[in-house]
């Protein structure tokens, strides 16, 4: 319950930060507001998603490093080649985001 909460807060805190002046939109631009929400529920549940499968990547293999300890340096090239694949997934999901955000076209 906690995490959704958490999620929940981030995602509507992250939205604040796109606001602009009613001047500034004009009445064709009304789908604007819908894109920078989309692109905050992207973004925070690619994060939710690689933050999680980063965790259970590492407590995996923590895990096989602790029943065998002479598999920890066959272990650990594997480990930081998957944790890499999944931060790039996190980045991508982050510059998608943020590249649909422009098109929206905030007046600036």
């Amino acid at each position: 319950m906690k995490k959704a909460i958490l999620f929940a807060v981030t995602t509507l805190a992250s939205v604040a930060a796109f606001a602009q002046d009613a001047a500034v939109v004009a009445v064709n631009h009304s789908q604007s507001g819908l894109i920078a929400i989309g692109a905050a529920i992207a973004i925070g549940l690619a994060v939710y998603g690689g933050t999680s499968a980063q965790g259970k990547a590492a407590a995996a293999a923590l895990e096989g490093i602790a029943r065998n300890p002479a598999a920890g340096d066959k272990l650990f090239t594997p480990l930081i080649l998957s944790l890499a694949l999944i931060e790039s997934l996190v980045i991508l999901a982050f510059l998608v985001a943020f590249i649909k955000i422009p098109a929206a076209s905030f007046g600036f």
